[in-house]
């Protein structure tokens, strides 16, 4: 049976996101071996979406974040240096900005709106 799920990013700067994503996003983690970190991934939920005029598409695959407070996340996050590529915008289902990460990543952030089950 199915119990959890693993994401992974491929970077031209593999090292740096790894730091980026312990000390700046400040994920938990552990160094399995010469510097290749897995880190533990925070709660998760998983959508399907529709291609729309064929962007992005059909076969890819996406990872945001989601937060409490939108306000606050990026306020801390700035103070760690986090570098936020797009102001925060209303896209119905939530409040939405993004940040960028090493290796060219732009990474989505929101604050939902609707009700985790």
């Amino acid at each position: 049976m199915i119990r959890g799920m693993h994401a992974m990013f491929y970077s031209s700067e593999d090292q740096a996101l790894r730091e980026f994503l312990r000390d700046k996003l400040a994920l938990p983690g552990s160094d399995t071996g010469g510097g290749w970190w897995i880190f533990d991934a925070p709660e998760a939920d998983l959508g399907v979406h529709p291609t729309e005029h064929d962007r992005p598409p059909s076969g890819t695959a996406d990872i945001s974040f989601y937060c409490d407070s939108i306000e606050e996340t990026v306020a801390e996050l700035t103070a760690r240096g986090v570098e936020f590529t797009r102001p925060v915008e209303d896209h119905g289902y939530g409040l939405v900005t993004y940040f960028a990460a090493p290796g060219g990543f732009e990474i989505q952030l929101y604050q939902p709106r609707y009700q985790k089950g």
